[in-house]
Formats: C-alpha cells, sequence, structure tokens
C-alpha cells in the first residue's frame, strides 16, 4: 500500500486528507515513516494525480520506489513520471516542483538496502515483483 495509484482508491484518499490536514503525519501504517505526495501529470489523460509514496532521503533529493506493492509491473505514478518528468512533491507542510530523475544502475543496489533497512517489507515486494523495480530521485526545481 501506498506505492499505487490514487484513482478512486479510497484508502490513498484518505491517507491524502490526513496528511494535508496534518502537515505531512498521518496514522496508521505510515505513522513515523518516509511519506510523501507525489502528484504526476497522467501519459494519456493529462490529468493530475497524486499518489503517498514511501521515499529515502538521499542528500538533496528523496529516492522513491515503483515498487507497486510487489506487483509484475511498476505503478501508473512512475509511467507518469517518465513521460513528465516534472512533478509536485508535498513533504511536511512544503510543496513544491521537483524534477524525476532515474537512478543511475550503479547506485541502485545501495538505495535499496538502505531502505530495506528501514522498511524490511521492501525485500518481499522486490520478491514478489520479479523484475527490478525502478528507483526514481526526485531533486527540487530551481
Amino acid at each position: 500500500m501506498g506505492e499505487g495509484e490514487s484513482m478512486g482508491n479510497a484508502f490513498n484518499e484518505r491517507v491524502i486528507e490526513e496528511f494535508r490536514a496534518n502537515d505531512g503525519r498521518v496514522g496508521g501504517e505510515f505513522e513515523a515513516k518516509n511519506l510523501l505526495l507525489l502528484t504526476t501529470t497522467g501519459v494519456r489523460s493529462g490529468v493530475s494525480r497524486t499518489t503517498p509514496v514511501l521515499y529515502l532521503p538521499d542528500g538533496d533529493r528523496l529516492v522513491v520506489f515503483a515498487s507497486n506493492g510487489g506487483a509484475a509491473k511498476s505503478p501508473a505514478w512512475y509511467h507518469n513520471l517518465v513521460a513528465n518528468p516534472l512533478v509536485t512533491v508535498e513533504l511536511g507542510g512544503d510543496r513544491y516542483e521537483a524534477r524525476a530523475e532515474s537512478v543511475e544502475p550503479g547506485e541502485h543496489d545501495e538505495l535499496w538496502r538502505r531502505q530495506v533497512e528501514i522498511e524490511p517489507g521492501f525485500a518481499e515486494f522486490r520478491r514478489r515483483a520479479d523484475r527490478v523495480i525502478p528507483l526514481v530521485a526526485l531533486v527540487r526545481a530551481a
């Protein structure tokens, strides 16, 4: 959960509402987690969609994981930001535009290892997905 899209997903909509009402703090399974809201533009629809996603801080950038909960394919938000890498990030009470950049293959395994240390369930996502899960760095736009 949290890695899917918010197209009518009632769970994600509740998380988004709670996040925005509490300056980025939510309860339940996301309490005390590194959670941000990612808004992308739909490839085909052109519609903006917001999705709660877990992230890994990495210097000046935030790394997100297109795990889709271990599904065989990446989530829609990933396909959207590949097509249009200018996204909106909501982090705490801050909202800003960012540029999505693919993580270099040489960085992938180390970032994945760090995320699994924080969120052990990500190891299961990787096993279930049976694919290389794309990692994306979000860099604040100038």
